[in-house]
C-alpha cells in the first residue's frame, strides 16, 4: 500500500511522563530541529549589545546568510560587515591573512563613509566573529587581533566565534558572553556602582535585586542602559557583578578574575529557600541590616503569592504549558505554579539544570504525569499544524485537547502546543524574584483573556529586540 510522504503517522515522538524520565537529561541528542519560535536571542544580537560597535563576519557563504539576515531584520546592517571564505583559503596558507586584509579594507571603507557623512562615526570597537574552518585550521586568532590593533590602535578588536559545530566544549551563548565583556578593562573601583551582567535584556529596574540595591544607595551598570561606549567600558569600575544566567558563568568568573570583581551569582529560581538566600546573601553585600532585608522579602513575598491565588481563580484549571526559552528553571516554576493550583500538564525542554534535582523529586511527587516533550527532536517538526489557532479538530496538537484552550508560558510550548493564548517572554524577561513572580501572574491573567497572533509574534527574531517585519 503507497502512502502519502507527508502523513505524520507515527511521526510525532511520544511524550515521557515526569516520574518516569532520566533527569536531567531525559532525550538523546543528534540531529536537531529548530522550532520557528525565534525570541530567543542569537550572536547577531548579543553583539549588538555593545554601543558605537561593528560586526565582521568572517565565513562561507552559506553560513553568512543568517547572520546578515538578522541585523537586516533588525534595521542595522550598517552595523555589520563581512568577509566570505574561498575553498583556496583552506589551502593556500593565506587564513590568518585573508582575515587581516578584509578587515582593514573594511575599516578603510567605514572610515570613507564618516567623511562622506558627518553624521557617521567610526567604530570604537570590531567584533570579528571566526567560522569553523578556521577551527580546523588551526587559525591564530591572537596574532589577527595583535596586528590589527597594531594598525588602528583607536579600535578595540575582539576575538569572538560562529562555530556550531563545536556546541559540545561551549554553547555559542556561552561563548558569546565572554566575548561581549572581552574589551572592558580594569579601572579604579567605585564603591557604589554594582554591575548586572550576563543577561541579553534589560534588567528589570523593579526586580528584588534592583530594588536592594536601590535601597543600599549604590547605583545600576547594565550593560543595555549604555548609550555610548565609555558607559559601557565603566563596567570595569564596578566593584560587585551580579548574573542572573548560567550561560554567563565563564565569563564572570573571567571578569571576577581580570577586572577584580566580587561576583555573586543569583540564578532566576522560583524555588523558596533559593530565592530567599540569594536576596539574603545580596543584601548583606550591600550592606543592608538583616531586618530591612527580611521586611523586604517577606512584605514581597505575601504580595507575590497573592497575585499568584489571584491569577489562579481567573485561569482555574486550564492546562499549562512551560519551555525552557521562558525560564532556565521550569520545574521550580512548575512546582510554585503547583502549589498555588495551577493545572501544569506538559514542559518543553530537552533537559534540565542539574540544581533542580529537588524541586524535581518533591514535583514528580504530586504531578508524575505531566508531560515532557523535547524541543530539538527532528519528529517534533510535525506535532503542530501551521496555523496556529486553538483548533480542538486539530489531531497533530500533542496536548489533543477537544475544545480546552492551552495557556502557554514562553513561545516555544505556544508553538508546540498551538494555541494563540501565551506569555511571551524569553530568558526570564529581565526579572527577578518575587516581583517576577507578580508579574507573571499579571501576564498570565493578561495571556488568558487575550489572544495572540501566534505566527506573527514568534516570528520576530530576538525578543525585545527591532524588527522591521
Amino acid at each position: 500500500m503507497i502512502k502519502s510522504l507527508s502523513t505524520n503517522e507515527n511521526r510525532i515522538p511520544e511524550p515521557v511522563k515526569l516520574a518516569e524520565i532520566d533527569f536531567p537529561n531525559p532525550f538523546y541528542e543528534g540531529l536537531q530541529y529548530n522550532a520557528p519560535a525565534r525570541g530567543v536571542w542569537n550572536i547577531v544580537h548579543t553583539g549588538m549589545l555593545i554601543p558605537e560597535s561593528h560586526q565582521v563576519y568572517v565565513c562561507a557563504q552559506g553560513c553568512l546568510r543568517g547572520v546578515i539576515l538578522t541585523a537586516a531584520e533588525m534595521n542595522d546592517m550598517e552595523r555589520m560587515s563581512w568577509v566570505a571564505l574561498r575553498e583556496s583559503d583552506m589551502w593556500n596558507g593565506e587564513m590568518e591573512k585573508r582575515v587581516i586584509d578584509g578587515t582593514a579594507h573594511i575599516v578603510e571603507k567605514l572610515k570613507e563613509d564618516v567623511a562622506a557623512n558627518s553624521s557617521r562615526k567610526m567604530p570604537r570597537c570590531i567584533l570579528i566573529y571566526l567560522s569553523c574552518m578556521h577551527m580546523f585550521e588551526g587559525c591564530d586568532f591572537q596574532m589577527i587581533t595583535d596586528e590589527l590593533s597594531e594598525i588602528y590602535p583607536d579600535i578595540d578588536f575582539v576575538e569572538c566565534y560562529m562555530i556550531p559545530t563545536m556546541r559540545k566544549t561551549m554553547s555559542p551563548d556561552a561563548m558569546m558572553k565572554l566575548s561581549l565583556y572581552e574589551a572592558v578593562k580594569n579601572q579604579e573601583k567605585q564603591d557604589d556602582l554594582v554591575a548586572l551582567v550576563g543577561s541579553n535584556l534589560p534588567f528589570d529596574k523593579e526586580s528584588d535585586v534592583a530594588t536592594l540595591i536601590q535601597m543600599s544607595g549604590k547605583r545600576i551598570w547594565d550593560i543595555a542602559d549604555c548609550e555610548n561606549y565609555e558607559e559601557y567600558l565603566k563596567l570595569g569600575s564596578a566593584l560587585l557583578t551580579i548574573s542572573y544566567l548560567a550561560v554567563a558563568d565563564a565569563s564572570c568568573k573571567q571578569m571576577a578574575r581580570r577586572l577584580e570583581q566580587k561576583w555573586l551569582r543569583m540564578l532566576i529560581n522560583f524555588d523558596e529557600k533559593k530565592l530567599k538566600d540569594n536576596l539574603t546573601m545580596l543584601g548583606e553585600e550591600l550592606g543592608l541590616s538583616s531586618s530591612a532585608v527580611n521586611s523586604f522579602i517577606e512584605k514581597s513575598q505575601g504580595e507575590a503569592y497573592a497575585s499568584l491565588d489571584k491569577a489562579h481563580e481567573i485561569i482555574g484549571d486550564t492546562p499549562i504549558a512551560v519551555d525552557y526559552t521562558a525560564f532556565p528553571y521550569i520545574i521550580e516554576l512548575s512546582e510554585l505554579l503547583t502549589k498555588h493550583g495551577f493545572n501544569v500538564t506538559s514542559l518543553y525542554s530537552d533537559g534540565f539544570p542539574a540544581d533542580e534535582q529537588d524541586a524535581y523529586e518533591r514535583l514528580k511527587e504530586v504531578k508524575p504525569d505531566i508531560k515532557v516533550y523535547p524541543t530539538n527532536e527532528p519528529a517534533m517538526r510535525f506535532a503542530v499544524a501551521n496555523d496556529n489557532t486553538d483548533n480542538p479538530d486539530n489531531s497533530n496538537n500533542p496536548e489533543n485537547q477537544d475544545t480546552q484552550i492551552t495557556l502557554a508560558i514562553g513561545q516555544k510550548a505556544a508553538y508546540f502546543t498551538n494555541t494563540s493564548h501565551f506569555v511571551d517572554i524569553v530568558e526570564g524577561g529581565g526579572m527577578y524574584g518575587y516581583s517576577a513572580i507578580k508579574k507573571l501572574s499579571d501576564m498570565m491573567i493578561d495571556a488568558f483573556q487575550k489572544e495572540k497572533d501566534t505566527k506573527k509574534v514568534i516570528s520576530h527574531k530576538g525578543w525585545g529586540c527591532s524588527s522591521c517585519l
